[in-house]
């Protein structure tokens, strides 16, 4: 009987373009725009800029192109960067079987693949989808201890599903894709300790630049176990501090294909996505429109029980502190009846109005049912007794309920605009939208390049 590893590296190895369901490359081009868009995004947060000098001073090969400026650098430390860029701002896609941001490891590290090889888009949507399986495939079998116990998803999956992505683009085969995965394995890391911090997003860079190295190491010959999945000491073994590693989780590839089912959420607002039904829930209560903080006595979220594990942050003192806080996201969305990239500005999240506000919410957790969704109810109590409320059960975005393509459009227009020119953001939008068309996706690179 096959091992996991063994599964997974010929299932990655073996997958080609004609393999992909129309609905599973549909999937595969949402999650390349939007993740783009959120890299672009991301290029001048102070991380990002903190991440690029350091790329920029490495006298690396020009591979591969790091977004949003004229620098090329070696694929692995173009990956590393527009990792970090599209997980700056906590504006990239999620989904449940993962417990993780899937796109954000995996886009950069594919990219920079095809560039340095001179790859197709057709390629390009390949590995993506085939990691995008490996990573959300993983995450169920690895189960939620995992995760309680502080390893950050998008990291440790990441970079395997990354390394499986890079092997494809490669053709590894089967063998030396089992190495790449191994490899991988030990490179596999991220601490939720360090959400609200500059650390988080650069999980998502170093996810896949361990994607690109473990892939490349592979290529030329290095070893790893063979067996690193199930091995008594490999990765689920590790990941699963509970033994909560369950490979019947794992399931068949395809079978469903988990960027079809359960699907993609995709984010509305730039923080947390424990925060988006609560957001949808507060901005319903107050028909979008703000309300001053002195007329608010008190603000009530019910939310269910265990949904907002990764919200640590209750009196954040910055952005990045804000993004992870329940507390601040409600007051700033109750304030300025919108949650924008501003709102996670550190002069916004300090502003004495918002801290105010933010200790006059109590979050209430309601007993998690079996079935079904469970809303989110937000109640504004206004000092002349009055009351403002709103009721949510599946935020907007969300698989269940997801953006139209021209919402999703929109987005990565909105996105792209702070650092392309238009012309660049026309024509970059036109190739990932046709994307299965494209001969060289060195011509898309170029289209998000900066000159410096």
């Amino acid at each position: 009987m096959k091992g996991i590893t063994e599964r997974l590296a010929e299932f990655a190895s073996s997958l080609e373009f004609e393999d992909l369901p129309s609905d599973v490359v549909l999937g595969a081009k949402r999650a390349l725009l939007d993740t783009i868009g959120v890299m672009l995004a991301g290029v001048h947060e102070e991380g990002s800029d903190i991440v690029f000098e350091y790329a920029r001073s490495l006298a690396a090969s020009p591979e591969a192109t790091v977004v949003g400026s004229g620098l090329r650098t070696s694929a692995a430390y173009a990956a590393l960067s527009n990792g970090a860029f599209g997980h700056a701002l906590d504006f990239d896609d999620v989904n449940g079987s993962m417990r993780g941001h899937p796109s954000v490891p995996l886009a950069p590290a594919v990219l920079a693949i095809a560039e340095k090889l001179g790859l197709s888009g057709q390629a390009v949507l390949t590995a993506f989808a085939g990691g995008f399986e490996v990573e959300c495939k993983l995450g169920r079998a690895l189960g939620p201890s995992s995760y309680r116990r502080g390893w950050h998803a998008t990291s440790v999956l990441g970079s395997l599903g990354a390394a499986a992505a890079c092997a494809n683009l490669l053709g590894l085969g089967s063998e030396r894709t089992r190495h790449a995965l191994g490899i991988a394995a030990s490179m596999a890391s991220g601490s939720r300790q360090n959400f609200g911090t500059m650390t988080k997003p650069l999980h998502a860079g170093l996810a896949a630049r361990a994607g690109v190295e473990s892939a490349l190491l592979a290529a030329g010959g290095f070893t790893a176990d063979p067996e690193i999945v199930e091995a008594p000491l490999g990765f689920g073994a590790l990941f699963s501090p509970a033994d909560d590693f369950r490979p019947e989780g794992l399931g068949d590839f395809g079978e469903p294909w988990d960027i079809v089912t359960p699907g993609i959420s995709v984010k509305k607002y730039p923080c947390c996505y424990m925060t988006h039904r609560a957001l949808d829930a507060t901005l319903k209560a107050s028909g979008a429109r703000p309300v001053a903080g002195d007329e608010v006595s008190q603000i009530i979220v019910r939310v269910p029980e265990g949904s907002t594990s990764a919200l640590i942050h209750h009196r954040p003192q910055t952005g990045l502190e804000g993004k992870f806080s329940l507390e601040y996201c409600v007051a700033a969305a109750v304030l300025d009846g919108a949650v924008r990239f501003r709102s996670f500005e550190d002069e916004a999240v300090r502003r004495p109005e918002a801290q105010e506000l933010l200790r006059r919410v109590e979050v209430v957790y309601a007993p998690r049912e079996e079935r079904g969704p469970q809303p989110a109810a937000v109640t504004v109590r206004l000092r002349d007794g009055s009351e403002l409320s709103g009721e949510v059960f599946v935020e907007h975005g969300s698989a269940a309920d997801p953006l139209s393509w021209e919402e999703l459009e929109a987005k990565y227009r909105d996105c792209a605009s702070r650092i392309l020119r238009q012309e660049q953001v026309q024509a970059s939008y036109e190739m990932i939208s046709r994307l299965e068309s494209l001969r060289r996706v060195e011509d898309l690179m170029m289209a998000l390049a900066v000159s410096d």
